[in-house]
């Protein structure tokens, strides 16, 4: 049986794991992820009793009781890097033995849910909508680093993306993947939309955006917004699905995104003051995990 060594898996002194600094009795298999640690505070309010809250970094942990499912939420920060650092450190938790630092033989499937925001690029997904990433689209590379990627992904889908919009050689290559089915049903149900997700590397050049720096490609979102595949056409950008709904397929866990759209990247808008959004979105979410 392989042993993994500590410099691969960093146990903390008081035999908690390295950057969520969280020990294995202390989450539940029910997992709410957000980007703002903040927001953990905003979810956990709804909880009937909390026993466990933990602060790291950008990590934030509370565990508590919601109507009497046993429930976590912790926060992953920006970026699919974070995501891997996070979807490693849970599936570490549930599914690797800290004293003999060996892989259990019986393993545990999580399930996770993202609550994001997002900006839509279709005219005809309003602001205030939900958007659950039924596919997400991956630019950030992450997955390509794992073994077996390719059973995972839609590789016809990847390649026809690829040659539509011109993708740039020299960005990592993208990787598609689907969010667990029966968790996708079961939270989205008839009042959400599904949607095909891109998760940028970056919030601005990576989204299109121009700021001071031109784009090197320019006409990227307007090919992404003309692009179908099997007449379904992507919806919007974040920044973290792709990562944790491929992770999570490789690990053996269900995994999903949803985000209230608090933009429109086609005509232009947006709204700053979205909370209302997202209290929805979490009451919605609290209710169906």
């Amino acid at each position: 049986m392989r042993k993994i060594p500590p410099s691969e898996l960093i146990i903390n002194p008081d035999g908690s794991v390295f950057h969520l600094h969280l020990k294995p009795d202390q989450i539940s298999n029910k997992i709410i992820l957000v980007g703002d640690p903040a927001r953990v505070d905003l979810i956990a309010k709804y909880f009937d009793n909390i026993e466990v809250n933990v602060s790291s970094r950008e990590f934030h942990t509370v565990t508590g009781y919601y109507k009497g499912k046993r429930l976590s939420v912790v926060s992953h920060g920006i970026g699919t890097d974070n995501i891997d650092i996070v979807l490693t450190e849970l599936d570490a938790l549930v599914n690797i033995d800290f004293n003999t630092r060996e892989i259990k033989k019986e393993l545990t499937s999580l399930e996770l849910v993202r609550v994001g925001t997002s900006g839509g690029i279709q005219t005809d997904i309003p602001m205030g909508s939900f958007v659950v990433s039924q596919t997400s689209i991956g630019f950030d590379g992450v997955l390509n680093f794992y073994a077996n990627r390719d059973s995972v992904c839609n590789l016809d889908f990847e390649k026809k993306f690829v040659d539509f919009v011109d993708y740039p050689k020299q960005a990592a290559a993208p990787y598609v993947v689907r969010a667990n089915p029966e968790l996708v049903d079961r939270i989205a149900q008839s009042d959400m939309i599904l949607g095909i997700t891109i998760s940028a590397n970056g919030f601005y050049g990576p989204q299109g955006r121009e700021v001071r720096l031109p784009l090197a490609k320019p006409e990227l979102n307007h090919k992404i917004e003309k692009f179908e595949y099997i007449g379904n056409k992507v919806t919007n950008y974040e920044m973290e699905s792709s990562a944790l709904a491929g992770l999570s397929l490789l690990m053996g866990h269900k995994a999903m995104t949803v985000c209230a759209i608090i933009a429109n990247r086609v005509v232009k808008e947006s709204n700053s003051d979205y909370s209302s959004y997202i209290v929805k979105l979490v009451e919605t979410v609290l209710e169906r995990i």
